[in-house]
């Protein structure tokens, strides 16, 4: 047996021993969701462990009261392991069901799996400490807790203030229907209010009067519309009305208020695409002769994938195997998707993976590395993170194949015993890869050479601006 082979069964031992009290931590922070920004009682149960452990801890850090990191050990090479923890609104629902039963209507819900998350890459911090400890190896062991990844972009915060610049290496993972290392990209995107201005008068009465703030929503939304014919097909637009000027139809609306996300597999792209947006948005305001402030909430860049991490990754899932799913766990799933999952949910679940998944109700196995590089089309925050330091990315099967995210259906399973058996493999193939890259520094070096080809040399550039802050966002949800 090989010391590499010894070393994943070192750290496989570790995260099992930690494993229950960091599986009813995720279960307590399933029981407290909060929104973006908002994650106190999150953050203060994962530093009581974290702090529990011998991490040291620097609190509200980026700006972010939510944000903090739990450092352990000393010296180079420095790994990070990446948590989240914010939920989803209206999601709230009650544990174990195959039916929509919200515990409190209008409350949040874990429909993401971030308590599982967070909780996870927590426990490959503690297990990859001890392992490092007990084997000799010098390095430094990071845990960033990253608030507000649904809504708030925390880890482009975090970037921005240059939390990252000093990782030679990033893992994170994410709950999912199936077990592989995630080799996508990902979309780029930029999220802003166009709020307009305009006047009030009679509707009736005086109507030359008034200047229609909502007249000028509806335009551009009607632009945005006919632009979507002259895009490129792989990017998106995405739109909500957040503030139609009021309930009375008797008074010329003077103030109307729109939240566009524009979406493009990379930056500059979607940088492109935006300011074709608020052109949009000016001849809206020409036309109705309003006026019209555009405010940047929301950006991220697109994933920068790591193909050398990837594998190391990779090779570690398949020594791990995929999680040990007994009787109660398939039947539960198949209790589930037959009561609750359609066979669209079904066809779009595996879609991005493997159509022959359809007959499975829980992943068995692990996908092996496809040969191709995809992008997934959606976002995330990561994707900063991997401008500045060579990341990978697992996700684990935690649900039923099937289970859409951001449902009912998904919270329903959050906290039950086949999504803690992801959750432990996820955090030993993190903490092993980790270790890896601390053991060896030839695969840093070409970790950091691929990135620096696949950029360019291109330096992290925030795609939100200085003048947005955190509390921005924080004043607007509130």
């Amino acid at each position: 047996m090989n010391n590499d082979r010894l070393s994943l069964d070192e750290i496989s031992r570790r995260v099992d021993a930690k494993s229950k009290a960091f599986c009813d931590s995720s279960d307590r922070i399933w029981a407290m969701p909060e929104l973006a920004f908002e994650e106190h009682r999150s953050v203060a149960e994962q530093i009581a462990l974290l702090e529990a452990e011998g991490f040291r801890v620097q609190r509200a850090v980026g700006g972010m009261a939510t944000a903090f990191i739990a450092e352990a050990g000393s010296g180079g090479p420095v790994v990070g392991i990446l948590g989240e923890f914010d939920a989803l609104p209206d999601l709230a629902q009650e544990s174990g069901a195959t039916a929509h039963r919200p515990t409190q209507a209008g409350k949040p819900g874990h429909g993401c799996g971030h308590n599982l998350l967070g909780s996870g890459s927590a426990l490959a911090a503690v297990a990859l400490k001890d392992a490092l400890e007990a084997e000799g190896i010098a390095g430094t062991v990071r845990y960033y807790g990253c608030p507000a990844e649904e809504s708030g972009s925390g880890k482009t915060f975090m970037a921005r203030a240059g939390l990252f610049d000093d990782l030679d290496a990033a893992f994170c993972w994410h709950p999912s229907v199936v077990n592989e290392v995630q080799t996508t990209s990902s979309l780029a995107c930029i999220q802003a209010y166009f709020r307009f201005k305009g006047r009030a008068a009679h509707a009736a009465a005086a109507p030359h009067v008034g200047r229609s703030a909502l007249d000028a929503v509806e335009l551009m939304n009607v632009g945005v519309n006919y632009m979507r014919e002259h895009m490129p097909s792989d990017a998106r637009v995405h739109y909500a009305i957040t503030n139609t000027g009021g309930d009375a139809p008797n008074v010329v609306q003077a103030y109307g208020e729109s939240l566009y996300l524009v979406r493009s597999p990379h930056l500059p792209d979607a940088e492109r695409l935006f300011e074709r947006v608020k052109k949009i948005a000016e001849g809206a305001a020409l036309m109705t002769e309003t006026t019209v402030s555009v405010q940047i909430t929301d950006a991220t860049s697109n994933v920068v994938p790591n193909k050398a991490l990837q594998e190391a990754m990779y090779e570690n899932m398949r020594r791990l195997g995929p999680p040990d799913f007994d009787g109660a766990d398939y039947a539960f799933a198949e209790k589930l998707r037959k009561a609750a999952l359609t066979d669209e949910d079904i066809l779009a679940s595996v879609k991005p993976h493997d159509l022959s998944l359809r007959t499975k109700i829980l992943h068995d196995g692990v996908l092996s590395m496809p040969t191709r590089e995809e992008v997934m089309m959606g976002t995330t925050d990561v994707g900063d993170v991997s401008w500045i330091v060579p990341t990978v990315q697992c996700h684990t099967a935690c649900f039923a194949i099937g289970t859409p995210f951001h449902t009912w259906q998904l919270v329903a399973q959050g906290n039950l015993p086949a999504a803690h058996k992801g959750m432990v493999l996820a955090a030993k193939a993190m903490a092993a890869t980790a270790a890896d890259c601390l053991r060896n520094p030839d695969l840093i070096a070409r970790a950091k050479a691929e990135l620096r080809e696949r950029t360019g040399g291109r330096a992290y550039v925030c795609p939100i601006p200085d003048s947005v802050t955190p509390d921005d966002l924080r004043a607007k949800a509130a």
